[in-house]
Order: C-alpha cells, then structure tokens, then sequence
C-alpha cells in the first residue's frame, strides 16, 4: 500500500464528489450493517473485514476510489481472502491525519448515527468539519 507522503495536505474535498457526505455515510452505514464482518488496527492502519457477497468487492473498491478522490491523505487496499473482502486503510505519520484515521475506524457505529455524531466525535479530537459552498470539505486542527 502506498502510503501518502507526510506533506500530503490533510483535506477532504468532496466538490466534485458524485455525492454529498451525508450521502456518503447512510452508505457506509448500509455497508458496514449489512456486511461488516470484523476490523482491526493493523501496523499500518486499520482493516476492515466484510462478507464477499456478490458486488461487494466492487462496491468496496468504488467507494475507496471516491474516498481516495477527496481524500488524499489516505491509502487504501481492496482484496479478497477466502470469503472475505479486506479493505486496509493508512494515513501518513501525521497527528491530524491519525486521528481522523480512528475516527475512520469508528464509522461502524457512527455513520448510522449521522453526520451531526461524526462532526462531534471530531471536535472532541480538536479537529473541524467545515462545509460551505465557497471552500471544500475540509478536516482542520484548531
């Protein structure tokens, strides 16, 4: 997996996004409900396991793509072992990007719970969640 250099801007920009995030957690919210097998931190991030039922490996490898489209500062690897899709996911060796890494970690329960839960388990972390239509989606420190 290639990891994103630690001067990689720690930004998610969703302007061109084929979706809104709200959009784009009732998704992983239906992934995660449905799917989601297992997950671990690993050495280098954090992995998820699902059920490789028909269209899953697709649909994970899509969704990596868009979030890898806005979100630079992340890697990800999609493949299949056995019965299972494993997805990896790293950040550079950044703070900020860590953190957003665990909170990455935590959307099993916290996409179901809205963008409004995300948001606050951000800002617990002293990160902000910016969305207007004048500057991108972005994950600040304040």
């Amino acid at each position: 997996m290639d990891i994103p250099a630690a001067s990689t801007p720690i930004v998610c920009d969703m302007s061109t996004a084929p979706d809104t995030a709200r959009e784009r957690l009732e998704e992983y919210a239906h992934l995660f409900g449905r799917y989601l097998v297992d997950r671990e931190k690993t050495g280098q991030g954090i992995r998820f396991r699902l059920r490789a039922e028909p269209g899953v490996v697709a649909w994970v490898r899509d969704l990596a793509a868009r979030e890898k489209a806005c979100c630079a500062f992340f890697a990800f690897d999609v493949g299949v072992e056995g019965e299972q899709v494993i997805w990896d996911c790293a950040v550079s060796d950044d703070d900020t990007a860590r953190a957003i890494l665990e909170e990455y970690y935590l959307l099993p329960e916290t996409a179901s719970q809205g963008p409004d839960t995300v948001e606050r388990h951000l800002a617990a972390k002293g990160l902000r969640f910016v969305a207007d239509q004048a500057e991108p989606l972005r994950h600040t420190v304040h």
